[in-house]
């Protein structure tokens, strides 16, 4: 049996809690992780408690005092967790007692481990989501710039993963950013759902002491009180929707990743990644392995799975809070965590990335990427698109049997498919001339590309308030 009976809430049982239970029902462990978020709620509750009078100035000051010596005790390491406290909360809590005596007790006065739990987790995931966004913006800003500089970069665009047209590597990564973006743009509609506060739903139908919801949401920088004190305590919206958008966000970073990992390859040989985010081979020396891609487009999958956790821990929940939402934290704390370091790994390593201009290049001239532009050069000389199809066909046909690029070929040998075809065919027929010919907005032509950056950018500028 453990040796005592926790404090809290062990006034009606008669004998304590057995040793194994103590283990298995504690929190402590993990959620000790929101401690500053803990002591921080709880200075706020003892603030707005002293306004609305059931705390004097001195018992505030007492408790907002003893508060801020216990946090400097745990970030200097000095702190003594204890598991048959439970969680952070009880831990707190119990050494501010220990410190200043019965004022102590009083802190809990008018809420609840419940409304409390919930209060540090939203304070949690509002800040790490401010932590994030700033790693997603260094991304962006760096791909957005890459992407600029690469304008002109022409490289092949692949369907199916067969060559299909060219296009340039500005245009590419600016596609990157595209995701980028909406993964932006889910991240802040997720805080603001984030950004409401639990605190004063007490267990769960709120308190009979005279507190002020709202001096409290002010004091801790909410949007606003949650309104229904059932849903404040139980809500876990909010984490299910930020590992949704972590989901989302890891399945584009893993989608870079796979194209990263075929790029540096031998069979590919687009890009060159700096040797800072590879390692080598202990049995063959040659090797360069971008294992900074592979773990990310790895760590994707536990991202997907925490979601599902999420998914599955509410599923089935009645009203109010339920001892299954102590489940929440882990799945949480690991999806922040490595959301986190996918996005600094990512905004380090992609404006680092080195193309191979040249073998991009002669891809793009591999695998007739410039047929659809001779169709369509049919298609403005009079041709029907199907009988202008059928005769590219032809010519592509031509060329597998004599190993010749549409662009490689005589005018004699391209006529010989359509009398139509004239010297000019070949303007179209170049790498060059087939990403200049889409010039419109969303297109790969050099000055579209340079277009778009620039838009990116301002956007990007605007939305941090630098514009």
């Amino acid at each position: 049996m453990s040796q005592a009976t926790n404090q809290s809430w062990g006034g009606r049982f008669s004998e304590p809690t057995d040793a194994f239970v103590a283990r298995f029902t504690a929190s402590v462990n993990f959620d000790q992780r929101l401690a500053r978020q803990d002591i921080q709620g709880s200075i706020a509750h003892a603030t707005m408690l002293a306004r609305v009078g059931v705390l004097t100035d001195e018992e505030r000051d007492t408790i907002i005092n003893g508060l801020t010596e216990i946090q400097g005790e745990i970030e200097r390491g000095e702190f003594n967790w204890s598991i048959p406290l439970e969680d952070v909360h009880m831990n707190i809590e119990a050494r501010l007692t220990d410190k200043i005596g019965i004022t102590g007790k009083k802190l809990h006065t008018g809420r609840s481990r419940n409304d409390q739990v919930a209060t540090d987790i939203r304070l949690f995931m509002r800040d790490e989501i401010d932590v994030i966004e700033v790693e997603l913006i260094r991304l962006r800003e760096g791909m957005i710039e890459l992407a600029d500089r690469e304008a002109d970069t022409i490289m092949p665009g692949f369907t199916h993963l067969q060559t299909a047209q060219p296009v340039t590597f500005g245009h590419h990564l600016l596609a990157w950013q595209e995701m980028l973006t909406r993964d932006h743009e889910r991240l802040l509609d997720c805080r603001k759902r984030v950004n409401v506060m639990p605190l004063g739903a007490a267990a769960l139908a709120g308190t009979t002491y005279p507190i002020d919801r709202h001096v409290t949401a002010e004091l801790l920088g909410f949007d606003r009180p949650a309104e229904n004190s059932l849903d404040a305590v139980s809500d876990r919206d909010f984490a299910i929707e930020f590992t949704s958008f972590a989901s989302i966000l890891l399945m584009h970073l893993s989608r870079m990743s796979e194209e990263l990992v075929l790029w540096t390859s031998a069979q590919f040989d687009f890009i060159d990644l700096p040797d800072r985010f590879c390692t080598g081979s202990s049995i063959m020396p040659q090797k360069k392995n971008p294992d900074v891609p592979e773990l990310v487009r790895g760590k994707t999958g536990r991202v997907y799975g925490h979601l599902m956790a999420l998914l599955t821990l509410m599923k089935s929940q009645p009203l109010a809070y339920n001892k299954d939402n102590q489940e929440d934290k882990e799945p949480l704390f690991d999806a922040v965590d490595t959301v986190r370091d996918c996005l600094k790994a990512f905004a380090d390593m992609v404006p680092a990335i080195e193309p191979k201009k040249d073998s991009m290049y002669d891809a793009a001239r591999r695998g007739f990427s410039t047929a659809t532009d001779l169709a369509d050069y049919l298609v403005r000389k009079g041709v029907a698109f199907r009988d202008a199809h059928e005769i590219v066909g032809l010519s592509v046909a031509y060329g597998l049997k004599s190993k010749k690029d549409l662009s490689e070929m005589t005018l004699e040998e391209l006529k010989q498919f359509s009398d139509i075809i004239e010297q000019d065919v070949f303007e179209v027929l170049t790498l060059e001339g087939s990403v200049a010919a889409r010039n419109h907005i969303g297109g790969t032509a050099p000055d579209q590309v340079r277009a778009a950056a620039s838009r990116a950018r301002e956007a990007l500028a605007v939305l941090k308030g630098d514009a």
